[in-house]
């Protein structure tokens, strides 16, 4: 029986907000191949952030210069943020999983900057009772030391966790530890999964 929920942040609960972030870059002057290089595809400074081994401003900073923009890291950060919106359908699942008794959980490769803008926008982290992130674990998906602690704060079984992602490769350490795992493809896919697996809302 499913008893903890696990919701992914972008693409699931947050729409647009990478494709937002790099159109808001390309409209500074920088091209889009720079923004996503720096953004996205910079492997190694993405990974050293998102596993807090780099500050906000640390990680920032050097992204303005690759950019070679005269921001400050709050104004960059803020951008970010700004195009960040809430789906609301996932949102308002969210209440009423919780509502019915499920755990809701979070368990996200992130950095500080966006969490808490995030949080200072949208509040979104009260409708959470367990949250797990990469940059304060020190360890990302789909490590299974990631899930192993998701595991401990939730305080169920394995087996009674359901675990989404939209990448596959991501859930490796959760099927390992027999954690439920569904690749999300669309929303109403997502729930028609947990209602076949017996979540109600009733």
């Amino acid at each position: 029986m499913i008893k903890a929920i696990c919701f992914d942040l972008d693409g699931v609960y947050f729409l647009n907000g990478k494709s937002n972030f790099i159109k808001a870059v390309q409209a500074l002057g920088v091209s889009e191949d720079a923004a996503k290089r720096v953004f996205l595809k910079s492997d190694q400074m993405n990974k050293l952030y998102k596993l807090g081994k780099m500050s906000d401003t640390e990680f920032w900073t050097w992204a303005l210069k690759e950019w070679g923009l005269n921001l400050s890291v709050q104004e960059i950060c803020d951008l970010l943020i700004k195009g960040y919106e809430v789906n609301e359908e996932a949102a308002q699942y969210v209440k009423n999983v919780r509502s019915a008794g499920y755990k809701t959980v979070i368990c996200s490769n992130n950095f500080p900057a966006r969490i808490n803008g995030l949080q200072k926008r949208f509040g979104f982290l009260d409708d959470f009772d367990t949250i797990v992130l990469s940059y304060e674990a020190g360890i990302d998906k789909p490590s299974t030391e990631i899930f192993q602690q998701l595991i401990t704060k939730t305080g169920v079984e394995p087996n009674e966790i359901f675990y989404s992602d939209d990448d596959e490769s991501k859930m490796e350490g959760a099927k390992s530890l027999g954690i439920n795992t569904f690749l999300y493809t669309n929303f109403a896919d997502f729930v028609a999964e947990l209602e076949r697996l017996g979540v109600t809302l009733v």
